[in-house]
């Protein structure tokens, strides 16, 4: 029965050193994203708002874009 608390306190002890490890890191910056701001701007995020149109001139752009293919 003695071993189940020695492996308790020592689980207990270990887990703490991975928390202080896991503070120390973030506090140094090692989770710091510094890539991805810079091709932020690459990629389109926000959706491109159409206007309401009529079928008719749906139709007539899709004529235009397959004479231009």
């Amino acid at each position: 029965m003695s071993v189940i608390y020695v492996l308790l306190a020592i689980s207990i002890f270990v887990a703490v050193i991975f928390f202080i490890a896991f503070i120390v890191s973030v506090k140094s910056g090692q989770y710091d994203d510094s890539y991805t701001p810079s091709v932020r701007m690459l990629f389109e995020d926000e959706l491109v708002k159409t206007k309401k149109t009529s079928s008719k001139k749906l139709k007539e752009e899709k004529i235009q874009l397959n004479k231009q293919v």
